[in-house]
């Protein structure tokens, strides 16, 4: 696992609030975010290939997917949260289904739904937009 300096612990714990994690700590429901981008199919995490970051405990199905993670987890780490990026765009933090995503301009989105990803799509980069600013209201609150 990925080590966090004494003075990013705060800063961790604090970011941790606006993750979508499992009650094992673990977000994307043990997925591999960085397979989503290498394989273009969600694949279940091993739990001893795993890493943290900003306080959420990532799992991945080879260690090639956890040296990517390493080395730019930004990169990898789904938008809002993990939280439904429809959800998001209504201003809440709704749960997600990890089978159910996309990748626009680079980065991972999640939805709910089948059918809730049919509606965001419609209207997919006006989505976007509404749901980085929705988003950074909800990571404003407590």
């Amino acid at each position: 696992m990925i080590s966090l300096s004494v003075a990013s612990v705060a800063w961790a714990a604090r970011d941790a609030t606006h993750i979508n994690l499992g009650s094992n700590g673990y977000a994307i429901d043990r997925y591999d975010p960085v397979a989503y981008f290498t394989e273009g199919r969600p694949v279940r995490g091993a739990t001893d290939l795993t890493a943290a970051y900003k306080g959420a405990k990532y799992a991945f199905s080879s260690q090639a997917n956890r040296a990517r993670f390493i080395a730019d987890p930004a990169k990898y780490t789904p938008q809002y949260g993990g939280y439904c990026a429809y959800g998001v765009v209504y201003g809440s933090k709704s749960n997600i289904d990890p089978e159910v995503w996309e990748i626009v301009d680079g980065r991972l989105y999640f939805l709910i739904n089948p059918g809730t990803m049919s509606i965001w799509k419609r209207k997919k980069k006006t989505n976007i937009s509404i749901g980085n600013k929705a988003w950074m209201t909800l990571i404003r609150q407590p």
